[in-house]
């Protein structure tokens, strides 16, 4: 006999009082459970994140130096 099949035969026993404490139990696994995918979610956010951070520091420095370039040929002329 499989898990399930002997969950539900143990489900059918159980008075109200005993399902509802099933029901809170369940909804607390799949609490958890969007929890951790949450926190797997937040983590590849947070690279990315770094990531683009990263990228973007340096397009910044470029465009700056280019910046700085255009501003003395704009003083020579």
């Amino acid at each position: 006999m499989t898990a399930r099949e002997q969950i539900k035969q143990e489900i059918d026993r159980l008075n109200e009082e005993q399902l509802n404490q099933v029901q809170d139990f369940i909804a607390f696994i799949k609490f958890q459970n969007r929890r951790a995918m949450s926190a797997f979610n937040d983590k590849q956010l947070a690279d990315l994140y770094n990531e683009s951070a990263a990228e973007d520091r340096e397009f910044a420095e470029v465009e700056m130096n280019g910046f700085g370039e255009m501003l003395q040929q704009e003083d020579i002329r």
